[in-house]
């Protein structure tokens, strides 16, 4: 099975990240924000130069805080390339099998991003306002009928 294949986002992980945090999830989602750009970056940088062992911490950060949120594709990616890179630093490989992946995770990380901070939004719930006439079929809610 593909990245591609995975959702971008478990709906069920994600009602579950949002009771599980509460009131806390929409900071906590700034702080994946964060950590995750500092873990895409330094995924990069490792891959530049081609150092496995560089490439562990950050996709194994990125994998649980990924998965925390549901986000299933880019907890993939970064669990790739945590096992790839674990198994290059045992066998002293270069992680050049990984350049695609490594390529890749920035523009999944990015629209995983987008994708949950617009469930996140408290707008998203909201449906705009019809002002001047009632929807049809609705109720008159005050004021004259």
């Amino acid at each position: 099975m593909g990245h591609m294949d995975a959702k971008l986002i478990d709906p069920a992980g994600f009602a579950q990240a949002r009771t599980e945090l509460g009131a806390g999830f929409v900071r906590i989602l700034g702080y994946f924000r964060e950590d995750g750009t500092k873990s895409v970056l330094a995924i990069e940088e490792a891959m530049r130069n081609r150092n496995a062992t560089a490439l562990v911490l950050p996709a194994h950060t990125l994998k649980g805080e990924s998965r925390q949120f549901g986000a299933e594709r880019l907890g993939d990616m970064a669990e790739e390339i945590e096992t790839v890179a674990r198994r290059c630093v045992e066998y002293h490989e270069s992680p050049e099998e990984l350049i695609e992946t490594v390529v890749e995770i920035r523009n999944c990380f990015n629209e995983t991003l987008v994708e949950l901070e617009k469930a996140s939004s408290p707008l998203v719930a909201r449906k705009p306002a019809v002002f001047g006439r009632r929807p049809e079929g609705a109720a008159p809610s005050f004021g004259r009928m």
